[in-house]
């Protein structure tokens, strides 16, 4: 099974980190995709880099669209991008995907895309492990689920922003870059990491989810899907959705709930309705240390 990196040859920031993907390692070209090379690496056989030239957000079913023309199985799919922001903070981020109501930005309606939380976290980590060794001041975090592209596979999206001038710049994608080969040389699939990391359900907080990214760089754990209070008060958080969010986050082992960003009738009720399905609320105190 393959690991599938996709990059967008309309996005400057894509393009960095698949540029600098190429220049850290060694790559075979093997087909085409879209009339760009299919790159396969030299060492890690089960890696392939394809390039889309739309955007990434609304290229639906890739997956299946790879296996059709290329006849390449994929097991996960690893989206380079950038990331915009109104504020325009420089950023280095990871995020799951999926939608939680409307799909005004790609994907379906109320669909959650499977995720790969451990993948996912160790990613995050290496990127601020990376990070500071350089004299880039960019925050690095989650994003909660949001936007397309619908897959089937485990998928997660790995970024640069918040601006032209982030997205332009070399340095933060060969950040980004240098993380996931170190991350994929050692990890490649859910399955390789130990058994003993808990997998958790994020619910509650802003969109860079700051309490669970504390979370992560302080606690031997892994988040999957993340939702935040604005999907809560906006009303569209309902059986169905959770239930979704549930299947769509591998290996659950309890659900994070971010109290102070909640209304205690809010965490009231997400216990009661969590605990009916056999599923525990969880404490960072519960949780070990890195």
């Amino acid at each position: 099974m393959t690991i599938l990196i996709i990059s967008s040859a309309e996005d400057p920031a894509s393009t960095h980190i698949k540029n600098s993907l190429l220049e850290q390692t060694s790559w075979d070209e093997q087909g085409i995709f879209y009339n760009a090379p299919v790159f396969r690496n030299t060492s890690m056989k089960n890696l392939v880099m394809v390039t889309i030239p739309d955007k990434k957000i609304r290229h639906e079913n890739i997956d299946i669209e790879v296996h059709e023309s290329l006849h390449i199985d994929s097991k996960i799919a690893i989206f380079l991008s950038r990331h915009r922001s109104k504020t325009g903070e420089p950023t280095l981020t990871v995020h799951p995907i999926g939608n939680f109501s409307d799909a005004q930005f790609g994907g379906q309606p109320k669909t959650i895309v499977p995720v790969a939380p451990k993948m996912m976290t160790h990613l995050l980590r290496l990127i601020k492990k990376n990070l500071q060794l350089t004299d880039l001041d960019y925050k690095v975090c989650y994003e909660v689920t949001h936007h397309g592209p619908f897959l089937r596979i485990p998928t997660l999206f790995t970024e640069v922003g918040s601006t032209e001038v982030q997205w332009q710049q070399k340095e933060p994608a060969s950040i980004i870059a240098t993380s996931l080969l170190e991350l994929l040389r050692t990890y490649q699939y859910e399955e390789d990491f130990p058994k003993d990391i808990p997998v958790l359900l994020g619910i509650g907080g802003g969109h860079y989810a700051p309490r669970f990214t504390d979370i992560a760089f302080q606690k031997k754990v892994a988040f999957g899907h993340m939702i935040p209070s604005y999907k809560i008060d906006e009303g569209t958080i309902d059986d169905e959705i959770l239930e979704k969010t549930i299947q769509a986050t591998p290996n659950l082992t309890a659900v994070y709930l971010h109290k102070k960003d909640l209304k205690k009738s809010q965490v009231t009720s997400y216990r009661n309705w969590f605990e009916k399905k056999g599923i525990s609320l969880i404490s960072s105190t519960e949780l070990p240390d890195l």
